[in-house]
Protein backbone atom coordinates (compact mmCIF):
# COMPACT_ATOMS: atom_id res chain seq x y z
CA UNK A 1 0.00 0.00 0.00
CA UNK A 2 2.89 2.48 1.07
CA UNK A 3 4.39 1.63 -2.63
CA UNK A 4 1.59 2.60 -4.45
CA UNK A 5 1.02 5.58 -2.39
CA UNK A 6 4.84 6.32 -3.05
CA UNK A 7 4.26 5.86 -6.70
CA UNK A 8 0.85 8.02 -7.15
CA UNK A 9 2.96 10.90 -5.53
CA UNK A 10 5.62 10.51 -8.66
CA UNK A 11 2.52 9.98 -11.10
CA UNK A 12 1.60 13.32 -10.33
CA UNK A 13 4.46 14.87 -11.37
CA UNK A 14 5.00 12.50 -15.06
CA UNK A 15 1.40 11.89 -16.17
CA UNK A 16 -1.16 14.17 -14.04
CA UNK A 17 -3.17 17.09 -16.39
CA UNK A 18 -1.03 20.29 -16.10
CA UNK A 19 -3.42 22.06 -14.09
CA UNK A 20 -3.72 19.59 -11.05
CA UNK A 21 0.21 18.66 -11.23
CA UNK A 22 0.90 22.62 -10.84
CA UNK A 23 -2.24 23.29 -8.14
CA UNK A 24 -1.76 19.71 -6.02
CA UNK A 25 1.76 21.35 -5.21
CA UNK A 26 1.34 24.93 -5.26
CA UNK A 27 -1.91 25.12 -2.94
CA UNK A 28 -0.67 23.94 0.04
CA UNK A 29 2.98 25.80 0.15
CA UNK A 30 0.83 28.96 -0.70
CA UNK A 31 -1.36 27.67 2.69
CA UNK A 32 1.84 27.20 4.56
CA UNK A 33 3.18 30.42 3.21
CA UNK A 34 0.49 32.45 4.83
CA UNK A 35 0.82 30.56 7.91
CA UNK A 36 4.44 31.77 8.00
CA UNK A 37 2.44 35.39 7.62
CA UNK A 38 0.52 34.95 10.12
CA UNK A 39 3.22 33.77 12.60
CA UNK A 40 5.20 36.44 12.05
CA UNK A 41 2.14 39.03 12.48
CA UNK A 42 1.22 36.98 16.12
CA UNK A 43 4.91 37.82 17.43
CA UNK A 44 4.80 41.09 16.53
CA UNK A 45 1.60 41.81 17.85
CA UNK A 46 1.94 39.93 21.29
CA UNK A 47 5.09 41.39 21.99
CA UNK A 48 4.02 44.73 21.81
CA UNK A 49 1.04 43.60 24.38
CA UNK A 50 3.80 44.24 27.16
CA UNK A 51 3.31 47.99 26.06
CA UNK A 52 7.23 47.53 26.40
CA UNK A 53 8.73 49.40 23.80
CA UNK A 54 12.37 48.49 24.90
CA UNK A 55 11.06 44.68 24.35
CA UNK A 56 9.68 45.14 21.33
CA UNK A 57 13.03 46.77 20.03
CA UNK A 58 14.88 43.66 21.38
CA UNK A 59 13.31 41.58 19.72
CA UNK A 60 13.49 43.56 16.70
CA UNK A 61 17.36 43.74 17.04
CA UNK A 62 17.83 39.94 17.51
CA UNK A 63 15.13 38.29 15.10
CA UNK A 64 18.04 38.98 12.14
CA UNK A 65 20.13 36.34 13.54
CA UNK A 66 17.49 34.25 14.04
CA UNK A 67 16.49 34.43 10.46
CA UNK A 68 20.04 33.09 9.97
CA UNK A 69 18.95 30.01 10.92
CA UNK A 70 16.42 30.09 8.78
CA UNK A 71 18.93 30.92 5.85
CA UNK A 72 21.05 28.23 6.68
CA UNK A 73 18.00 25.62 6.71
CA UNK A 74 17.21 26.91 3.10
CA UNK A 75 20.66 26.02 1.66
CA UNK A 76 19.42 22.21 2.50
CA UNK A 77 15.88 22.49 1.64
CA UNK A 78 16.01 24.52 -1.54
CA UNK A 79 19.61 22.83 -2.44
CA UNK A 80 17.91 19.36 -1.47
CA UNK A 81 14.60 19.91 -3.64
CA UNK A 82 16.33 20.74 -6.49
CA UNK A 83 18.81 17.85 -6.72
CA UNK A 84 16.05 15.35 -5.48
CA UNK A 85 13.40 16.23 -7.60
CA UNK A 86 15.70 15.87 -10.63
CA UNK A 87 17.07 12.91 -9.24
CA UNK A 88 13.94 11.42 -9.42
CA UNK A 89 13.07 12.79 -12.77
CA UNK A 90 15.79 10.76 -13.61
CA UNK A 91 14.55 7.35 -12.00
CA UNK A 92 18.08 7.68 -9.86
CA UNK A 93 15.75 7.09 -6.29
CA UNK A 94 18.88 5.76 -4.25
CA UNK A 95 20.96 8.65 -5.39
CA UNK A 96 17.72 10.95 -4.14
CA UNK A 97 18.04 9.15 -0.64
CA UNK A 98 21.31 9.77 -0.12
CA UNK A 99 20.77 13.39 -0.71
CA UNK A 100 17.73 13.68 1.55
CA UNK A 101 20.52 11.88 4.57
CA UNK A 102 22.93 14.19 3.96
CA UNK A 103 20.45 17.43 3.87
CA UNK A 104 19.43 16.02 7.56
CA UNK A 105 23.05 15.47 9.26
CA UNK A 106 24.27 18.73 7.60
CA UNK A 107 21.47 20.56 9.29
CA UNK A 108 22.34 18.72 12.64
CA UNK A 109 25.71 19.74 11.92
CA UNK A 110 25.55 23.30 11.12
CA UNK A 111 22.71 24.22 13.75
CA UNK A 112 24.71 22.90 16.48
CA UNK A 113 28.21 24.77 14.93
CA UNK A 114 26.19 28.03 14.70
CA UNK A 115 24.43 28.19 17.92
CA UNK A 116 27.66 27.10 19.89
CA UNK A 117 28.85 30.26 17.80
CA UNK A 118 26.53 32.55 19.01
CA UNK A 119 26.57 31.57 22.50
CA UNK A 120 30.22 31.99 22.58
CA UNK A 121 30.22 35.36 20.78
CA UNK A 122 27.18 36.89 22.30
CA UNK A 123 28.33 39.72 23.28
CA UNK A 124 30.24 40.70 20.35
CA UNK A 125 27.13 39.95 18.12
CA UNK A 126 25.16 42.18 20.22
CA UNK A 127 26.97 44.81 20.19
CA UNK A 128 27.47 44.26 16.09
CA UNK A 129 23.39 44.21 15.80
CA UNK A 130 22.89 47.59 17.72
CA UNK A 131 22.00 46.53 21.46
CA UNK A 132 21.63 49.51 23.77
CA UNK A 133 22.06 48.96 27.42
CA UNK A 134 18.77 49.17 27.78
CA UNK A 135 17.84 46.27 25.23
CA UNK A 136 20.78 44.44 26.09
CA UNK A 137 19.16 41.88 28.17
CA UNK A 138 16.66 40.99 26.63
CA UNK A 139 18.15 40.76 23.29
CA UNK A 140 20.57 38.54 25.02
CA UNK A 141 18.29 36.62 26.98
CA UNK A 142 16.06 36.26 23.72
CA UNK A 143 18.89 34.82 21.57
CA UNK A 144 20.33 32.80 24.38
CA UNK A 145 17.02 30.60 24.22
CA UNK A 146 16.47 30.47 20.34
CA UNK A 147 20.39 29.39 19.76
CA UNK A 148 19.59 25.98 21.73
CA UNK A 149 16.56 25.01 18.84
CA UNK A 150 19.23 26.18 16.32
CA UNK A 151 19.32 22.36 14.93
CA UNK A 152 15.52 21.91 15.01
CA UNK A 153 15.07 25.36 12.91
CA UNK A 154 17.33 24.15 10.07
CA UNK A 155 15.54 20.77 10.19
CA UNK A 156 12.10 22.23 9.99
CA UNK A 157 12.74 24.31 7.70
CA UNK A 158 15.03 22.46 5.45
CA UNK A 159 12.31 19.62 5.02
CA UNK A 160 9.43 22.07 4.56
CA UNK A 161 10.71 21.88 0.86
CA UNK A 162 12.35 18.69 0.80
CA UNK A 163 9.48 16.74 0.90
CA UNK A 164 8.04 18.24 -1.79
CA UNK A 165 10.77 16.77 -4.10
CA UNK A 166 8.56 13.60 -4.11
CA UNK A 167 5.13 14.78 -4.25
CA UNK A 168 3.78 15.29 -0.48
CA UNK A 169 2.91 18.88 -0.54
CA UNK A 170 0.02 18.15 1.91
CA UNK A 171 2.69 16.62 4.20
CA UNK A 172 5.08 19.55 3.94
CA UNK A 173 2.28 21.97 4.74
CA UNK A 174 1.29 20.01 7.77
CA UNK A 175 4.36 20.32 9.20
CA UNK A 176 4.48 24.22 8.97
CA UNK A 177 0.88 24.60 9.94
CA UNK A 178 2.04 22.34 13.14
CA UNK A 179 4.67 24.27 14.34
CA UNK A 180 2.97 27.86 12.90
CA UNK A 181 -0.09 27.18 15.01
CA UNK A 182 1.98 26.04 18.30
CA UNK A 183 3.69 29.19 18.16
CA UNK A 184 0.72 31.60 17.63
CA UNK A 185 -0.89 29.32 20.68
CA UNK A 186 1.72 29.37 22.91
CA UNK A 187 2.58 33.22 22.40
CA UNK A 188 -0.19 34.67 24.39
CA UNK A 189 -0.02 31.80 26.96
CA UNK A 190 4.28 32.68 27.74
CA UNK A 191 4.33 36.16 27.01
CA UNK A 192 1.00 37.36 28.85
CA UNK A 193 -0.14 34.77 30.71
CA UNK A 194 3.10 33.29 32.52
CA UNK A 195 4.41 36.79 32.41
CA UNK A 196 7.45 36.05 30.26
CA UNK A 197 7.69 38.35 28.16
CA UNK A 198 10.59 38.24 26.01
CA UNK A 199 11.50 34.59 27.35
CA UNK A 200 7.82 33.57 26.62
CA UNK A 201 8.72 34.76 23.37
CA UNK A 202 11.65 32.98 22.36
CA UNK A 203 10.75 29.93 24.02
CA UNK A 204 7.39 29.73 21.75
CA UNK A 205 9.48 30.46 18.80
CA UNK A 206 11.66 27.50 20.07
CA UNK A 207 8.84 24.89 20.99
CA UNK A 208 7.01 25.46 17.48
CA UNK A 209 10.38 24.85 15.55
CA UNK A 210 10.95 21.68 17.67
CA UNK A 211 7.46 20.41 16.76
CA UNK A 212 7.76 21.42 13.32
CA UNK A 213 11.36 18.90 13.10
CA UNK A 214 9.68 16.36 15.17
CA UNK A 215 6.59 15.90 12.58
CA UNK A 216 9.37 15.82 9.62
CA UNK A 217 11.60 13.13 11.56
CA UNK A 218 8.31 10.80 12.15
CA UNK A 219 7.24 10.90 8.65
CA UNK A 220 10.53 10.26 7.17
CA UNK A 221 11.11 7.24 9.79
CA UNK A 222 7.83 5.66 9.36
CA UNK A 223 8.67 4.13 6.27
CA UNK A 224 5.68 6.58 4.22
CA UNK A 225 8.30 7.98 2.36
CA UNK A 226 10.32 7.25 -0.57
CA UNK A 227 13.23 9.55 1.31
CA UNK A 228 15.52 8.93 4.36
CA UNK A 229 17.08 10.49 7.37
CA UNK A 230 19.04 7.32 8.62
CA UNK A 231 22.74 8.22 9.30
CA UNK A 232 24.05 5.04 7.21
CA UNK A 233 22.91 6.65 4.03
CA UNK A 234 24.55 9.72 4.65
CA UNK A 235 26.86 10.89 1.94
CA UNK A 236 28.57 13.65 0.40
CA UNK A 237 30.32 11.79 -2.09
CA UNK A 238 29.10 11.67 -6.22
CA UNK A 239 28.61 15.50 -6.11
CA UNK A 240 26.28 15.05 -3.29
CA UNK A 241 27.47 18.35 -1.47
CA UNK A 242 28.52 19.86 -4.73
CA UNK A 243 25.00 19.78 -6.48
CA UNK A 244 22.87 20.86 -3.23
CA UNK A 245 25.54 23.78 -1.95
CA UNK A 246 25.35 25.05 -6.21
CA UNK A 247 21.66 25.46 -6.06
CA UNK A 248 20.90 26.16 -1.59
CA UNK A 249 23.63 28.93 -1.31
CA UNK A 250 22.29 31.63 -3.74
CA UNK A 251 19.11 31.05 -3.01
CA UNK A 252 20.05 31.17 1.31
CA UNK A 253 22.09 34.50 -0.26
CA UNK A 254 18.60 35.65 -1.35
CA UNK A 255 17.57 35.96 2.17
CA UNK A 256 19.92 37.25 3.44
CA UNK A 257 20.64 40.11 1.36
CA UNK A 258 16.71 40.61 1.81
CA UNK A 259 17.36 41.00 5.49
CA UNK A 260 20.27 43.26 4.60
CA UNK A 261 18.20 45.44 2.30
CA UNK A 262 15.41 45.94 5.19
CA UNK A 263 18.12 47.42 7.46
CA UNK A 264 19.74 49.56 4.87
CA UNK A 265 15.80 50.91 3.89
CA UNK A 266 14.76 51.65 7.80
CA UNK A 267 18.33 53.06 8.01
CA UNK A 268 17.23 55.78 5.65
CA UNK A 269 13.99 56.39 6.47
CA UNK A 270 14.79 56.64 9.92
CA UNK A 271 16.00 59.93 9.12
CA UNK A 272 12.61 61.00 7.62
CA UNK A 273 11.26 60.70 11.66
CA UNK A 274 9.62 57.84 13.60
CA UNK A 275 6.32 57.75 12.11
CA UNK A 276 8.03 57.60 8.43
CA UNK A 277 9.75 54.23 9.88
CA UNK A 278 6.81 53.00 11.31
CA UNK A 279 4.89 53.43 8.13
CA UNK A 280 7.09 52.01 6.51
CA UNK A 281 6.96 48.91 8.46
CA UNK A 282 3.32 48.48 8.09
CA UNK A 283 3.49 49.21 4.56
CA UNK A 284 5.81 46.43 3.70
CA UNK A 285 3.80 43.76 5.39
CA UNK A 286 0.80 45.10 2.88
CA UNK A 287 3.14 43.84 0.14
CA UNK A 288 4.21 40.80 1.99
CA UNK A 289 0.29 39.71 1.42
CA UNK A 290 0.81 39.22 -2.09
CA UNK A 291 4.45 38.33 -1.73
CA UNK A 292 4.30 35.12 0.47
CA UNK A 293 1.86 34.03 -1.49
CA UNK A 294 3.91 33.95 -4.58
CA UNK A 295 6.86 32.40 -2.58
CA UNK A 296 4.30 29.85 -1.83
CA UNK A 297 3.07 28.86 -5.17
CA UNK A 298 7.16 29.25 -6.69
CA UNK A 299 8.30 26.90 -4.31
CA UNK A 300 5.67 24.74 -4.82
CA UNK A 301 5.86 24.41 -8.71
CA UNK A 302 9.93 23.73 -8.08
CA UNK A 303 9.81 20.11 -7.85
CA UNK A 304 7.73 19.39 -10.27
CA UNK A 305 9.75 21.58 -13.38
CA UNK A 306 12.98 19.42 -11.75
CA UNK A 307 11.27 16.56 -12.02
CA UNK A 308 10.61 17.33 -15.87
CA UNK A 309 14.18 18.50 -16.28
CA UNK A 310 15.63 15.01 -14.91
CA UNK A 311 13.21 13.35 -17.17
CA UNK A 312 14.35 15.74 -20.05
CA UNK A 313 10.59 15.88 -21.26
CA UNK A 314 10.64 19.53 -22.27
CA UNK A 315 7.07 19.72 -23.72
CA UNK A 316 5.38 18.86 -20.35
CA UNK A 317 8.20 21.29 -18.75
CA UNK A 318 7.20 23.88 -21.28
CA UNK A 319 3.50 23.04 -20.47
CA UNK A 320 4.09 23.18 -16.78
CA UNK A 321 5.93 26.89 -16.98
CA UNK A 322 3.45 28.23 -19.04
CA UNK A 323 0.46 27.42 -17.00
CA UNK A 324 2.44 28.52 -14.08
CA UNK A 325 3.09 32.06 -15.45
CA UNK A 326 -0.38 32.61 -16.43
CA UNK A 327 -1.56 31.45 -12.77
CA UNK A 328 0.91 33.38 -11.03
CA UNK A 329 0.21 36.79 -13.02
CA UNK A 330 -3.34 36.44 -12.94
CA UNK A 331 -2.99 35.16 -8.49
CA UNK A 332 -0.54 37.98 -8.27
CA UNK A 333 -2.62 40.93 -10.16
CA UNK A 334 -5.79 39.81 -8.02
CA UNK A 335 -3.96 40.08 -4.76
CA UNK A 336 -2.15 43.23 -5.79
CA UNK A 337 -6.06 45.11 -6.27
CA UNK A 338 -6.99 43.47 -3.03
CA UNK A 339 -4.59 45.03 -1.45
CA UNK A 340 -4.85 48.00 -2.91
CA UNK A 341 -8.89 48.83 -2.39
CA UNK A 342 -8.58 47.59 0.86
CA UNK A 343 -5.15 49.42 1.81
CA UNK A 344 -6.72 51.95 4.50
CA UNK A 345 -8.32 48.65 6.44
CA UNK A 346 -5.31 46.54 6.66
CA UNK A 347 -3.15 49.63 7.81
CA UNK A 348 -5.50 50.38 10.33
CA UNK A 349 -4.96 46.91 12.01
CA UNK A 350 -1.68 47.46 13.03
CA UNK A 351 -1.37 52.00 13.12
CA UNK A 352 -3.74 54.42 14.23
CA UNK A 353 -1.68 57.45 14.93
CA UNK A 354 -2.19 59.75 11.99
CA UNK A 355 0.97 60.64 10.89
CA UNK A 356 2.33 57.13 10.83
CA UNK A 357 -1.14 55.77 9.41
CA UNK A 358 -1.18 58.28 6.36
CA UNK A 359 2.77 57.68 5.83
CA UNK A 360 1.48 53.27 6.01
CA UNK A 361 -1.06 54.04 2.60
CA UNK A 362 0.96 56.31 0.61
CA UNK A 363 3.82 54.18 1.18
CA UNK A 364 1.88 50.91 0.47
CA UNK A 365 0.40 52.23 -2.70
CA UNK A 366 3.77 53.08 -3.73
CA UNK A 367 5.18 49.70 -2.98
CA UNK A 368 2.25 48.33 -4.67
CA UNK A 369 2.57 49.18 -8.29
CA UNK A 370 4.54 46.30 -9.34
CA UNK A 371 3.60 43.45 -6.89
CA UNK A 372 1.31 42.06 -9.63
CA UNK A 373 4.83 41.24 -11.03
CA UNK A 374 5.72 38.90 -8.01
CA UNK A 375 3.93 35.76 -9.22
CA UNK A 376 6.10 35.79 -12.55
CA UNK A 377 9.14 36.35 -10.64
CA UNK A 378 9.11 33.77 -8.55
CA UNK A 379 7.89 31.43 -11.12
CA UNK A 380 11.09 31.90 -13.43
CA UNK A 381 13.28 32.11 -10.15
CA UNK A 382 11.99 28.69 -8.98
CA UNK A 383 12.48 27.34 -12.66
CA UNK A 384 15.82 28.59 -13.03
CA UNK A 385 16.67 26.43 -9.41
CA UNK A 386 14.63 23.18 -10.28
CA UNK A 387 17.09 22.81 -13.67
CA UNK A 388 19.78 23.55 -11.62
CA UNK A 389 21.15 26.81 -13.07
CA UNK A 390 23.50 27.46 -10.17
CA UNK A 391 24.93 30.70 -11.65
CA UNK A 392 22.09 32.47 -12.53
CA UNK A 393 19.90 31.52 -9.58
CA UNK A 394 23.06 33.38 -7.49
CA UNK A 395 22.55 36.03 -9.97
CA UNK A 396 18.88 36.95 -9.75
CA UNK A 397 19.26 36.33 -5.55
CA UNK A 398 21.99 38.84 -5.66
CA UNK A 399 20.69 41.69 -8.03
CA UNK A 400 16.98 41.63 -6.94
CA UNK A 401 17.76 42.87 -3.22
CA UNK A 402 21.21 43.57 -3.68
CA UNK A 403 23.21 44.63 -6.20
CA UNK A 404 20.19 46.74 -7.91
CA UNK A 405 17.59 47.06 -4.69
CA UNK A 406 20.51 48.46 -2.27
CA UNK A 407 22.08 51.29 -4.81
CA UNK A 408 18.36 52.21 -6.01
CA UNK A 409 17.74 53.06 -2.26
CA UNK A 410 20.75 55.91 -1.96
CA UNK A 411 20.50 57.02 -5.68
CA UNK A 412 16.63 57.68 -5.38
CA UNK A 413 16.74 58.88 -1.66
CA UNK A 414 19.31 61.80 -2.88
CA UNK A 415 17.09 62.34 -5.86
CA UNK A 416 13.33 62.48 -4.75
CA UNK A 417 13.51 62.46 -0.68
CA UNK A 418 11.09 59.45 1.01
CA UNK A 419 9.39 58.87 -1.78
CA UNK A 420 12.00 57.87 -4.09
CA UNK A 421 13.14 55.60 -1.02
CA UNK A 422 10.00 53.89 -1.71
CA UNK A 423 10.10 53.64 -5.84
CA UNK A 424 13.38 51.90 -5.34
CA UNK A 425 11.51 49.10 -4.76
CA UNK A 426 9.18 48.75 -8.08
CA UNK A 427 12.41 49.79 -9.87
CA UNK A 428 14.31 46.84 -8.80
CA UNK A 429 11.33 44.74 -9.48
CA UNK A 430 11.09 45.50 -12.75
CA UNK A 431 14.57 45.21 -13.47
CA UNK A 432 14.85 41.59 -11.88
CA UNK A 433 11.45 40.37 -13.48
CA UNK A 434 13.31 41.41 -17.10
CA UNK A 435 16.48 39.68 -15.69
CA UNK A 436 15.18 36.64 -14.88
CA UNK A 437 13.01 35.76 -17.95
CA UNK A 438 16.07 36.78 -19.89
CA UNK A 439 18.28 33.90 -17.89
CA UNK A 440 15.70 31.84 -17.88
CA UNK A 441 15.66 31.97 -21.63
CA UNK A 442 19.15 31.19 -22.27
CA UNK A 443 19.16 28.50 -19.29
CA UNK A 444 16.03 27.04 -20.64
CA UNK A 445 17.61 26.97 -25.14
CA UNK A 446 20.91 25.71 -23.59
CA UNK A 447 19.52 22.53 -21.40
CA UNK A 448 17.03 21.63 -24.10
CA UNK A 449 19.71 21.69 -26.85
CA UNK A 450 22.19 19.59 -25.01
CA UNK A 451 19.58 16.73 -24.69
Amino acid sequence: MKDKQKKDNLEIFASAPIPKAVLTNTIPAMVAMLMVLVYNLADTFFIGQTHNALMVAAVSLATPVFLLFMALGTIFGIGGTSVISRAMGEGRKDYARHVCAFCFWMCVIVGIAFAALILIFMDPILKLIGASSDTWDYAKQYLSIVAFGGPFVLIANCYANIIRSEGKAGTAMIGQLAGNLLNVILDPIMILGFGWNVAGAALATTLSNVAGAAFYIVYLTSGKSMLTIRLKDFSARDDIMKNVLAIGIPASIGDILMSVSNIVANALVASYGDMAVAGFGVAMKVTMITGMICIGFGQGVQPLLGYCTGARNWDRFQRSLRFSVIFALMLSTVMTILCYVFTGQIVSAFLTETAAYDYAVHFARILLTTSFLFGMFYVFSNALQAMGAALSALIINLSRQGFVYIPCLYIFNSLFGVNGLLWAQPAADIVSVILVIVLFGITYRKMKSRS
